[in-house]
């Protein structure tokens, strides 16, 4: 196990349209493909820019699950046979700035990244439903399987937060990816339930639901079911079942204010082979150290792809 804690000197990201594109400071190049699957549509991503920096294409994909849902993502297509599979967290999506920034920054360097949404979240059909950790880790391995019989090689699975939960369950149930990387995952998922929702929280829940209202009215609901699901996940016995071929990167801010980054450091106790790095300063969502997190991310995976 290695532990590192990163310092970085800030960069600049100039964030243009979160939905779509994160552009560094840095140009980038054309990316152009002729994937076309009955499942894909061609999409462009249209930005004025200058003969420096072109327009940049993506495509639509639309993955079924094994429930018959869509599953729908976008893929930054660099032509290269490897790619990436980019995982958001709870309540979030594909657009989420994270995932858009960590796409952009492996297209940049030339590597295929798939960001998409999990059943009932963001343009994916389904209901959303609190848990679900081990519906989303099938709903990956839907995705996974789509890529494999396109003859590409995922090469490396990445999560933020509920999202880094769900690439160590997959990586502990479906032993045929090699790299994966938790970004601010939660080690203890018994906790962050009074911090989210309240200290009465699980009087109220023992009527079979509780509605998380906002000033707009529901948001969501939390069922019971959902609620037990996540209760009864225990991280500590799935990442010991992850093999110890498979390579995890667990990545943390020192200043994260939702899950500490003492879950982080539980990771590295029992996953055999892993590595950690601690982004000093980075809080939760990393909200001005995106660059120092692509930086992390990009090495490590820089590293592997040359092991392989």
């Amino acid at each position: 196990m290695e532990t590192l804690a990163c310092n970085f000197h800030s960069f600049t990201f100039n964030l243009s349209n979160s939905q779509t594109l994160s552009f560094l400071k840095f140009p980038l190049h054309l990316v152009r493909y002729a994937i076309t699957p009955a499942t894909t549509l061609s999409l462009r991503m249209t930005q004025t820019h200058s003969s420096q920096n072109p327009v940049i294409e993506q495509q639509r994909v639309i993955i079924p699950n094994k429930h018959g849902e869509k599953l729908v993502g976008l893929l930054h297509e660099t032509g290269s046979k490897e790619i990436v599979i980019l995982c958001h967290g709870f309540r979030s999506t594909k657009a989420d700035r994270t995932m858009v920034n960590l796409a952009v920054a492996l297209e940049k360097e030339g590597i295929s990244a798939f960001r998409f949404d999990f059943a009932g979240n963001g343009e994916s059909e389904g209901s959303f439903e609190f848990g679900n950790y081990s519906k989303e880790a099938d709903d990956l391995h839907s995705v996974i399987q789509h890529f494999c019989e396109a003859n590409r090689i995922v090469c490396a699975i990445l999560g933020h937060s509920k999202g880094g939960d769900v690439v160590l369950l997959y990586a502990s149930k479906y032993h045929d990816i090699h790299t994966v990387v938790n970004v601010s995952g939660r080690y203890d998922l018994k906790k962050g339930i009074e911090e989210r929702f309240g200290k009465d929280f699980m009087d109220r829940i023992q009527d079979g639901f509780v509605d998380i209202k906002n000033k707009k009215g529901v948001e969501y609901r939390v069922t019971k079911e959902s609620l037990m699901e996540r209760l009864s996940l225990d991280m500590h016995e799935a990442c010991l079942k992850i093999p110890r071929e498979c390579r995890v990167l667990t990545v943390h801010g020192s200043a994260d204010e939702i899950i500490p980054v003492g879950d982080a450091l539980e990771f590295a106790k029992i996953i055999p082979n892993h590595k950690l790095r601690i982004v000093e300063g980075a809080n939760h969502n990393y909200t001005s150290y995106q660059t120092e997190l692509a930086s992390v991310v990009l090495n490590y995976l820089k590293e592997t792809l040359q092991q392989d």
